[in-house]
């Protein structure tokens, strides 16, 4: 259930050093949104016909780590496989592989939180939320919803050219955006 997700996320975490302190203290935090969350692996299977959740979680991250690859001192505030440094973060680019693995699965299961009401499709949003920001999808403010967003909660599955749409960069389509949007879509919709 729960618990297997809290200790997929704490099996990454095996340090000692003051980086690694934060790292537990992000994983705490991410335990506990999780507690909070009240999302069981057999709600998700039930939601999830390409079968276990764990493993197409685990390649979704594999997925990112691919097309995000290694964000050093130069990428700051990025670190890792796209971490962005909150403000009470005392990180720096020098975390191994590892810490950088669990940063990136807690910072997914933070953003899973927004989207688990879309059953079957919460793991393919998340993943797309990664990358652009939850608030695009869902709206803020004055920002409405996304199309993405409206044609899903209509019950329209047609969603592949909204779901591409989103790669561009400053206004302009970019080939290497529209790759890892298709392979995304490919390893994360279920029809």
């Amino acid at each position: 259930g729960k618990d297997m997700m809290i200790e997929l996320l704490k099996s990454h975490l095996e340090v000692s050093n003051a980086t690694n302190l934060q790292l537990r203290l992000t994983v705490e935090r991410m335990s506990s949104s999780m507690k909070s969350m009240e999302v069981t692996i057999s709600e998700l299977r039930a939601t999830t016909a390409k079968g276990d959740f764990a493993e197409l979680f685990d390649k979704a991250v594999e997925l990112i780590k691919e097309f995000e690859g290694w964000h050093s001192a130069k990428h700051y505030p990025y670190i890792g496989y796209g971490h962005k440094l909150l403000p009470h973060e005392n990180l720096t680019a020098d975390i191994t592989e590892e810490q950088a693995d669990s940063l990136l699965r807690a910072d997914l299961l933070e953003r899973y939180k927004y989207f688990r009401q879309y059953g079957k499709d919460a793991l393919l949003l998340t993943v797309l939320a990664y990358n652009v920001g939850h608030s695009r999808l869902l709206g803020y403010g004055k920002r409405p919803k996304s199309n993405l967003i409206k044609k899903i909660e209509s019950g329209d599955r047609d969603i592949y050219e909204e779901y591409i749409s989103y790669r561009c960069y400053k206004g302009k389509p970019i080939p290497s955006i529209e790759r890892r949007r298709k392979r995304e879509f490919q390893l994360l919709y279920i029809p």
